[in-house]
């Protein structure tokens, strides 16, 4: 599975030799659940010094491990109340047209995520509007409006029950 990002990605992959200790996963995981937390506080909590932090984030930034520091708001305060996936099916598959398709699906800000998957779809986004009418305009660009998009399947989240990027870091 290869991931698409939108709004300022693609960052730089994790280096091949980028080798994370029990420190670097113990950092990683306070910074995903708080990246505000001060490195003070996160060498306490992991048993380093604040500057022994600051160049462990630093070189996993660099790294590419940490690819990003964002906050993440509630789609609903800002009116973005439906959450949508969908899995798009490509007419063709050569690799100059999947790039295409990617551009093409990263660049439109209601497109949070974007996978290239395997399977019977190519694609699966996730999508945030605040209506469905604001969908099926979507559909319209996106999909009836894209030669090599075979088929699309809707799927509408009735609820958010759970939500994140957070990624294991096997410290527990």
């Amino acid at each position: 599975m290869q991931l698409c990002f939108t709004e300022g990605f693609p960052l730089p992959q994790p280096s091949k030799s980028t080798v994370l200790d029990t420190f670097d996963r113990k950092i990683l995981d306070i910074l995903q659940r708080d990246n505000t937390t001060p490195q003070r506080t996160i060498g306490e909590a992991v048993n380093l010094s604040a500057p022994a932090v600051q160049r462990r984030i630093k070189r996993m930034t660099t790294d590419g491990v940490i690819q990003a520091n964002v906050a993440v708001i509630d789609p609903d305060a800002l009116g973005q109340a439906i959450t949508i996936f969908v899995e798009v099916e490509v007419i063709s598959e050569t690799a100059a047209q999947i790039e295409q398709a990617k551009r093409e699906f990263s660049a439109v800000p209601e497109v949070q995520q974007c996978y290239y998957v395997t399977g019977a779809a190519d694609f699966i986004l996730i999508i945030v509007v605040p209506s469905m009418a604001d969908y099926e305009a979507l559909t319209r660009r996106l999909f009836f409006g894209n030669n090599n998009v075979k088929r699309f399947r809707t799927f509408v989240a009735m609820d958010r029950v759970k939500v994140g990027l957070s990624v294991p870091t096997s410290t527990a």
